[in-house]
């Protein structure tokens, strides 16, 4: 009679039943004896099958594991005597069907296998059992694929979709939600900047036009949102009110945001030409006399943002013409010049305060203002030079570096003309 027919009732380990030992034998050695039964071990694996081919009642199959592992395989030997019906339900962590599942594929356990692959699937993941899914299941070929289903890379239109949905969301793209959304916001703005981290798929996404286009939106809709913030301001009978305050920084966050983003997508233009044409509309309030004694955190993020510009155009990364470089300079040169000396007045005064334009912020402001002033024509130069050598607030920005360069130019463009009128005259004196 075939003894894959045989009936009986089996319970794993039992040693009066048992026709079958199998033998697990870890590293140090150490044989472990479990009684099973032939028909369990040949209609659950294949391996087994093969192992009991030529049967005979009381045979003994060893098995080499090592003492990291002893311990599912014993539980997979349990698993054999389990009901098909409740075989998912035993099982009850990530690390342990990882496990199982290996085993169960090296043993040839098929419906042992389908149901570690089903519980995988389906439950949720932490980061570190995810490391040890994608260790494990990599080496276990197609039978293990559909466990990766929720981590495969997925097509560039489906990125871009996502990535398009993320910016409208994140920059209020068809108005502003009510506040609960707030933090889904942030977080949207978040996966955008990560999503932006350079990886092989990066440069195709934020070459796309329709990307591109969306993102010009997003700043629009961003610095027009602030523009309309700002100018509210000077409405309001009382400006110390926290509420007030933390609605305007939001704003200030969004523009600071994105102009994190832009760069990354080769759009840094755009926020300095929407930051140009907002920039008279923001002196005008935060130069207001309302705001003298409050607004400090908004007056250092304006510094900041503005610093991001004129790096961005003394540095040459955006090309603006000369007009509109000297327009920059002058708008912001003064208001930068009156706020340095009074933050550092507060920060004196108030130990505690937490708005000041720290040494990193300012000597990069101070470069950058130098390098701009040295790009202009020499005479917008003897201008800016003028004033600066005018003004109380000479030290800073500290503009020594620029004179002395236009004091060199001057004289050299000086000598060169000379030069050029003494090389006509003496050309002419030979022709006749």
């Amino acid at each position: 009679m075939d003894i894959t027919e045989v009936a009986k009732p089996c319970k794993f380990d039992d040693r009066t039943t048992s026709d079958v030992i199998v033998r697990l034998r870890n590293c140090e050695g150490r044989p472990d004896k479990f009684y099973t039964h032939s028909n369990i071990l040949i209609n659950k694996s294949k391996f087994f099958a093969d192992q009991l081919t030529c049967f005979e009642s009381g045979a003994c199959i060893e098995i080499h594991c090592s003492n990291s592992n002893y311990d599912h395989h014993v539980n997979l030997l349990r698993l054999l005597y389990l009901p098909s019906d409740l075989l998912l339900e035993s099982l009850v962590s990530v690390k342990s069907a990882v496990e199982i599942l290996q085993l169960a594929v090296q043993f040839d356990c098929e419906e042992i296998t389908k149901v570690c692959v089903q519980y995988l699937e389906a439950i949720p993941w932490e980061d570190k059992e995810e490391e040890i899914i994608l260790k494990a299941v990599s080496k276990l070929g197609q039978v293990a694929m559909p466990i990766l289903a929720r981590i495969q890379p997925v097509d560039l239109r489906a990125t871009k979709n996502v990535f398009v949905s993320a910016v409208r969301f994140a920059t209020s793209i068809g108005g502003p939600g009510p506040p609960f959304v707030d933090d889904l916001k942030t977080s949207a703005q978040e996966q955008v900047e990560y999503m932006l981290t350079k990886d092989a798929e990066t440069p195709l996404v934020t070459a796309d036009d329709e990307v591109k286009s969306v993102m010009k939106m997003g700043l629009s809709q961003i610095c027009s949102s602030f523009e309309k913030g700002l100018s509210s301001l000077l409405l309001e009978p009382d400006l110390t009110s926290g509420t007030l305050e933390d609605k305007i920084m939001h704003g200030v966050s969004d523009v600071e945001w994105i102009s994190n983003i832009l760069p990354k997508m080769d759009l840094m233009k755009d926020f300095v030409s929407s930051w140009a044409e907002i920039s008279s509309t923001i002196l005008v309030v935060v130069e207001d006399k309302k705001l003298d004694s409050s607004m400090w955190g908004l007056k250092t993020k304006v510094i900041e943002m503005t610093a991001k510009v004129l790096e961005a155009v003394g540095y040459g990364s955006v090309i603006l013409p000369s007009p509109c470089r000297l327009r920059l300079l002058k708008t912001w040169l003064p208001y930068i010049r009156k706020m340095k000396p009074l933050l550092d007045s507060k920060c004196r005064k108030e130990t505690d305060f937490p708005y000041k334009m720290d040494e990193e912020l300012c000597e990069n402001i101070e470069a950058a203002i130098v390098q701009l002033i040295l790009a202009l024509p020499s005479n917008h130069q003897a201008d800016i030079l003028a004033d600066w050598l005018k003004t109380e607030q000479v030290k800073y920005p500290d503009l020594s570096e620029a004179f002395e360069v236009w004091c060199y130019r001057t004289k050299s463009a000086k000598r060169r003309l000379l030069e050029g009128s003494l090389d006509r005259v003496g050309n002419t004196t030979l022709s006749l």
